[in-house]
């Protein structure tokens, strides 16, 4: 009795006043749309007729994807020398693209993988192409080493399969650890991509009315039927697989900063490259999120299911990592001062002041200016002006990788052998190609398969929650859902849709 006296007369009376404010949860499915409204909505993109713009974005892609074929049989046919690699500089545009294109892949297993495991629940409206794209980048980057080796019809002895000559690759190159951390990335992300696939797939198929698609989708759902196991087994191997790709986001981009820091090189020998590199890549990854997915939401009508608050997350993480590779832009320079290193002092000045000072304030104005516009409400809510920042972030990341490459290879120990890289037309038509493929590819991707992992979507919405209102208000969701099927209506779906 004495104690519960001492314990009342103890408690400041404040507390009994205060009273905690309800902070709102962000919109993540605007407009509270039904179950069966997020099903008919994503499986229209692939039911319904193919729209006209898709058939003219699809033929320009492939008539600029025949850019890379040319470029490439061009380039086997007379070597490499037609790439514009000469000494000094015999990395040009070849790993610069490879880079690009492998940062451009990280935003996918980001949003898939550690966004998963922090419970972001704003990731299932764009995680479903953002890994699509991190499979297409990986295809454009492995073209580009591949070819880079000259006898491209040699490229298996990258791989150390035993030869009667014992020739074996040199594990001590980080150009040969590419090969081990690329395939293990595009293997994970591939079984990642599918295995989200599985639920929306098995759906696609129980709608189909043309026998095709429903052979397709029913091979490709492997026999899902939505029960209780199917769900346990599928939602433990997400998580596994979520726990495989974390470490893969920071392993695979620094493994290829590894191909300039462990070079005893000016410009490139520096500690910074790791943290600075997987920054940046997840910078340029968000950045084509945001150039694929604002103009489909646009075009698909999407903006209940990709939200105000799905692009103000992008652009803070563009924003965040934008300002984390501006700090390191600084601190190189800082490093290369308080080194005392008299090379590294004038690599990093002839970087900003040398032949290629162009691509140094283009690559400072795009990745380091433009994204400060980000803080901005105004700004983050003009999804026009949002689009054209996106791709800004993309020209800047790739100005970047050639600000690197290049700038420390033309200027190095030796002013006598100093010379000025310039791209020839076969560079340029091999990158360039580069881009119809992505877009052929992703086309593909939307036209054929569900662009939003709406199984997961729906576990986010409204209706979703066992606990929220939607269903103390329509216990049995009866009246909010249009779909015309008594078992959509009670939440079940045959298809696999957890509703």
């Amino acid at each position: 009795m004495a104690s519960t006296h001492h314990e009342a007369v103890s408690r400041p009376a404040i507390l009994d006043e205060v009273k905690p404010v309800a902070v709102p949860r962000p919109v993540i499915i605007a407009n509270n749309r039904s179950l069966s409204w997020i099903t008919n909505k994503v499986c229209g993109i692939v039911e319904e007729r193919t729209p006209t713009w898709w058939w003219v974005a699809f033929l320009l892609s492939a008539v600029i994807a025949s850019f890379t074929l040319f470029g490439l049989i061009w380039q086997v046919s007379s070597g490499t020398g037609v790439w514009g690699l000469n000494h000094p500089v015999m990395w040009g545009w070849a790993i610069v693209n490879f880079v690009f294109w492998i940062g451009i892949g990280h935003a996918g297993t980001l949003i898939s993988a550690i966004l998963c495991l922090l419970k972001q629940d704003w990731r299932t409206s764009i995680n479903r192409a953002a890994e699509a794209m991190t499979i297409f980048a990986v295809v454009c980057a492995g073209i580009f080493p591949l070819f880079h080796v000259g006898r491209v019809w040699f490229g298996w002895w990258l791989f150390p399969l035993p030869t009667s000559n014992m020739i074996w690759p040199n594990f001590r190159s980080p150009l040969e650890w590419d090969v081990f951390a690329v395939s293990t990335y595009g293997t994970v992300s591939v079984l990642f991509w599918y295995m989200g696939l599985i639920p929306d797939l098995a759906t696609l198929r129980d709608r189909a009315r043309v026998a095709w698609r429903k052979v397709f989708y029913g091979v490709f759902a492997m026999g899902w039927r939505g029960s209780n196991r199917h769900w346990s087994n599928y939602e433990m191997a997400y998580l596994l697989l979520a726990g495989l790709s974390t470490p893969l986001v920071l392993s695979v981009h620094t493994i290829v900063s590894f191909d300039f820091a462990l070079a005893n090189l000016p410009g490139w020998h520096t500690t910074i490259f790791p943290p600075y590199f997987v920054a940046g890549a997840i910078f340029s990854g968000f950045g084509m999120v945001l150039t694929l997915m604002l103009p489909l939401r646009a075009m698909y009508g999407l903006h209940d299911l990709i939200t105000q608050y799905h692009i103000d997350c992008m652009t803070k993480i563009c924003l965040a990592t934008g300002t984390m590779v501006g700090y390191a832009y600084a601190m190189e320079f800082f490093i290369a001062w308080y080194g005392a290193n008299p090379y590294e002092g004038f690599a990093f000045v002839n970087r900003a002041f040398g032949p290629y000072w162009w691509a140094y304030f283009i690559m400072i104005g795009c990745n380091v200016i433009s994204p400060q516009f980000f803080w901005f409400k105004r700004i983050r809510e003009n999804w026009a002006f949002v689009w054209i920042l996106s791709i800004f972030i993309n020209i800047g990341m790739w100005f970047e990788r050639f600000v690197i490459t290049v700038s420390s290879l033309a200027n190095d120990y030796l002013p006598s052998s100093w010379g000025y890289y310039s791209p020839t037309i076969v560079d340029i038509f091999t990158f360039f190609g580069t881009f119809g493929l992505f877009g052929v590819l992703f086309l593909l991707f939307v036209r054929f398969l569900p662009l939003m992992a709406f199984a997961e979507i729906k576990a986010v919405s409204p209706h979703g929650n066992p606990h929220g209102p939607s269903h103390a208000k329509h216990p049995s969701l009866g009246s909010e859902t249009q779909g015309t099927g008594v078992a959509e209506q009670s939440g079940y779906n045959p298809g696999g849709d957890r509703t």
